[in-house]
């Protein structure tokens, strides 16, 4: 052959070359003179044809040409280095073929092409995979998150399986004879007395602009094994008849004033009265409700009895509008109108107005930490935003808990944007009086929390803290269909003595709580495990799915790469003159000599002279 391989020896290299004695690469030991890795002796007899038909041969099968032993031109010494691995023969000598000079190529980097090739062809469609499947879970949960009664939330939206409960904390007034003394008031919390809310949308209506209108109805019901204490329970309160009156006469002329003062002893009307837990939530039978409605018809909005709760039993909250998302995702249950109305007439700024945010029952789905949620509320007469506290997970499902920011019910002086909501008195609560039929009623958070201190010193028996008295949402950030809530408010009465109506006596100017209350709801039960399975558990199979796709990909494209680093060559080019005495040669050939003595163990080493 053109090449002759050189087989290896325990801290020794050689080059053999025909029946002669092996030729040493590096010396013995450190005392030995420096070897050449080709000595030059004498031709013995008949090398010329030989190597007349090794040429041939060479040329013939692509292979380098290796020179007479003792040529005296110069000549190009070629050797390559080829990682052989653990390829050995029965006798333990490397077995390969001799490298060409055009990049080293054997049939191990033609097979290595071919596996290249095929891993490539096995790659790209994984990972064209991959991103189908991620596309494919996006596209999924838009489906089933719109309101289109083909999707999976449609029912869920239509009758919502969460069972919500509202749960009632009045303050019972402990010294009502002394507060008409101008003393502090000291109240005792009393309850909860738990009901069970049920919601139902009816009159769903599917418009041409990608919206859909509903009303939706609310009922309850008492659940005394829930509650602390009966619905037969009295609770000593203001009378907000009594005293709303007295604060709207306040600028009227004297004799209306004095004439009031007459009807109310007429009708045994009191600043407190005493009334059952029934009749303070669904209405009471009061004459002074059919006097007002006599000479004063448009002073309250209600008719017959008077209840802080009797206009959400049994009737709806207004005629929604929401988006669908069905053409138009970005606004998916954002709300287009309320009764009609794209913005309310309460406030005394547009900003205050605005109609923001959903229904306040399900938000845009892929939520992140940046992400706000904003609801329309009836009941509060606005919009609200409630703002990323953590995240968590509920019953195996991750949510985002979202929370009431400070500036909720902050006044315009602590929080501009809040101004158009005044006349406001101290920050924490905010004046609903012009949606509530002008009586000066307050919403705040429960025991004035979150709000200036003064408020809770006013009146004893306020404790506010966090745990108990904040609000929160935690939604599944995927769909945005909240998991648990707990909603809870503080609606108080601003009361004070009024001059020219005895009946308000010495009382101190004071906003006194009357109740607070907290919504709230859990999904558990069927709806619980049919959320977990079609909207977490299955679309978390897809996600992991595709990095498995990946990954797989990933190590078909690294197979090749790997294959041909292991398969590579290392090719070292040298020129040497056959001249003696020649330091360039000597100084040249001891540098080739250090390139052949770096190879690891389990190389073979490769030489051939041109």
């Amino acid at each position: 052959m053109a090449h002759k391989t050189a087989g290896h020896l325990p801290g020794r290299s050689s080059v053999r070359r025909g029946p002669g004695p092996a030729v040493p690469l590096r010396p013995a030991s450190p005392e030995s003179p420096p070897v050449s890795p080709v000595s030059r002796s004498p031709s013995p007899p008949g090398a010329e044809p030989r190597e007349r038909r090794a040429g041939a041969r060479a040329r013939r099968h692509g292979q380098p040409l290796q020179s007479a032993p003792g040529g005296r031109r110069a000549g190009l010494h070629w050797a390559a280095v080829r990682r052989a691995g653990s390829r050995h023969d029965r006798g333990g000598a490397h077995a390969h073929q001799a490298a060409g000079p055009q990049g080293c190529l054997g049939m191990n980097e033609i097979t290595g092409g071919m596996k290249a090739t095929i891993c490539l062809h096995l790659s790209l469609p994984l990972l064209g995979t991959w991103l189908s499947l991620n596309m494919v879970q996006r596209l999924a949960f838009l489906k089933n998150v719109r309101i289109d009664p083909s999707s999976l939330s449609f029912n869920m939206w239509k009758e919502i399986p969460v069972p919500f409960y509202l749960s009632i904390y009045f303050f019972d007034i402990v010294n009502p004879d002394a507060i008409l003394l101008g003393e502090k008031p000291q109240v005792q919390e009393r309850g909860p007395y738990v009901y069970r809310e049920f919601r139902h949308k009816s009159n769903i209506t599917f418009n041409d602009n990608d919206t859909v209108s509903f009303l939706e109805y609310r009922s309850f019901q008492f659940q005394p094994d829930k509650s602390h204490g009966l619905e037969s329970d009295y609770i000593v309160m203001p009378n907000i008849l009594v005293l709303a009156a007295a604060m709207m006469m306040e600028n009227k002329p004297m004799s209306l004033k004095l004439i009031m003062t007459l009807a109310f002893s007429t009708l045994g009307e009191r600043a407190f009265m005493n009334r059952t837990v029934g009749e303070i939530m669904w209405g009471y039978e009061d004459p002074l409700i059919h006097l007002i409605n006599k000479y004063l018809p448009n002073m309250f909005p209600f008719k017959g009895k008077f209840g802080l709760f009797a206009e959400l039993n049994n009737s709806d909250s207004g005629l929604f509008t929401v988006f669908t998302g069905v053409k138009d995702f970005s606004r998916i249950h954002l709300v287009n109108k309320w009764n009609g109305l794209s913005k309310v007439k309460f406030w005394h700024s547009d900003q205050c107005n605005m109609i923001n945010g959903t229904s306040g029952q399900m938000w845009a789905p892929f939520m992140t930490p940046e992400t706000s949620l904003e609801f329309y509320s009836p009941e509060a007469c606005r919009s609200m935003t409630l703002i990323y506290k953590e995240s968590g997970t509920f019953e195996g499902i991750p949510t985002y808990r979202f929370v009431a920011p400070s500036t909720l019910f902050a006044n315009g002086s602590v929080y501009p944007p809040n101004q158009g909501f005044c006349p406001c008195l101290e920050s924490g609560i905010q004046n609903i009086s012009t949606c509530r039929f002008n009586a000066p009623l307050f919403l705040s958070h429960p025991h004035f929390y979150n709000a200036d201190p003064v408020l809770a010193e006013a009146v004893l028996g306020l404790h506010p803290n966090q745990e108990e008295h904040s609000l929160f949402l935690d939604v599944h950030p995927v769909t945005g269909i909240p998991m648990n809530c707990s909603v809870k408010l503080q609606l108080s009465l601003y009361i004070k003595a009024i001059k020219g109506i005895g009946q308000t006596g010495k009382i101190q100017p004071v906003v006194l709580p009357l109740v607070w209350f907290e919504e709230s709801g859990a999904m558990e039960g069927e709806p619980l495990q049919t959320f977990y399975t079609q909207l977490v558990l299955m679309p978390s199979v897809l996600h992991y799915a595709q990095y498995v796709l990946l990954a797989l990909g990933c190590i078909l494209l690294l197979i090749p790469i790997i294959h041909q680093i292991r398969s590579q060559e290392k090719c070292y080019l040298f020129w040497s003159s056959s001249k003696k005495g020649s330091k360039d040669k000597e100084a040249i050939q001891a540098y080739s000599e250090s390139l052949m003595t770096s190879a690891p163990k389990g190389t073979v080493l490769q030489e051939a002279r041109l």
